[in-house]
């Protein structure tokens, strides 16, 4: 009774796990997704500067293919591991241990392997400016629309303060996406009327904090180790899982039958007469026992003497 308690606490457990792991596995595919569309605007505005390479550096792990497959396919294993436990099934929790564990050791490689702190400096923020002149052409519309995007989203204007699109471009007034307020045409009546509907702080610092790390990627690499800790635990529970099981599944070992017929020798050869038929006619099984051990030779073979019919 108390194995089967276990057993039951141990499917319970593996059950609440793998629901953690579709939980976390979804958790894990949306944030990376909202990450990766900022990452790509970034990208767009740092190309072919420091800045690039520090925010691939740090941005990475959390959205790299390898990671993306692996959190879709944890979501399938433990749907089979959730019908293994379900089923008791020997075969399925084998497949699902031994998957848990190549998923396991694909993160910690792709963990150590891309893990590398980005060297910037706010002095890097200035080359952003480069960036600037080519805003509002025609063939650099996909430009215009990340620093359309980024002001918009992160409420910052310029690179240090909105007179940088003044200074770096034949622009008289900022984009209209440097407006708190965004309409046509806002941006000109906050130049000429007041200048507190444009967004003060600039876009050079908000760039910085994204690529030193944002709260969604604390968030991914809280999940992150999150996962490889209930990996580790369900791997654990799992063989525990099958130890029982299996333990279940041996044949119970056949057990002496309680009487033997008349004339049976404990030693396993049968006899039909001499002294040990005369034992058991007596009753006296240990006896007869004894007369099979004290007639046994070192050789292995038993010795017993036939009497001769008269």
């Amino acid at each position: 009774m108390a194995r089967e308690d276990a057993v039951r606490c141990l499917r319970c457990l593996l059950y609440a796990l793998n629901l953690l792991f579709w939980l976390m596995s979804i958790c894990v595919l949306g944030v990376a997704a909202w990450i990766r569309d900022y990452l790509n605007i970034v990208l767009t505005l740092t190309a072919h500067t420091r800045l690039e390479e520090a925010a691939v550096l740090t941005y990475s792990p959390a959205v790299h293919p390898v990671i993306i497959a692996v959190c879709c396919f944890l979501i399938i294993v433990a749907m089979v591991g959730y019908c293994g436990t379900l089923k008791c099934n020997l075969l399925l929790l084998s497949w699902y241990f031994g998957s848990l564990l190549v998923i396991f050791c694909v993160e910690l490689a792709s963990g150590v392997w891309t893990y590398d702190e980005p060297s910037i400096q706010r002095s890097d923020m200035i080359s952003l400016k480069s960036r600037m002149p080519n805003y509002g052409l025609q063939r650099y519309q996909w430009l215009t629309y990340a620093w359309n995007t980024f002001q918009t989203e992160f409420k910052c204007c310029g690179v240090i303060y909105f007179t940088d699109w003044l200074e770096m471009t034949e622009m008289e007034w900022p984009p209209d996406s440097c407006c708190s307020n965004q309409y046509p045409g806002c941006a000109r009546h906050a130049h000429y009327r007041d200048l507190s509907d444009l967004h003060q702080e600039g876009c050079g610092p908000k760039i910085y904090s994204f690529i030193r790390g944002t709260k969604q990627l604390q968030v991914l690499r809280f999940l992150g180790v999150s996962i490889g800790v209930a990996q580790i635990l369900a791997m654990i529970l799992t063989l525990t899982l099958l130890w029982a099981l299996y333990y279940d599944c041996k044949p119970p070992e056949p057990t002496p039958p309680a009487d033997r017929p008349l004339g049976s020798d404990p030693c396993g050869v049968t006899i039909t007469h001499g002294p040990q038929v005369e034992a058991h006619k007596q009753g006296t099984t240990r006896q007869a026992e004894a007369w099979c051990k004290s007639v046994t030779m070192p050789n292995g073979h038993t010795h017993f003497e036939m009497e001769r019919l008269s």
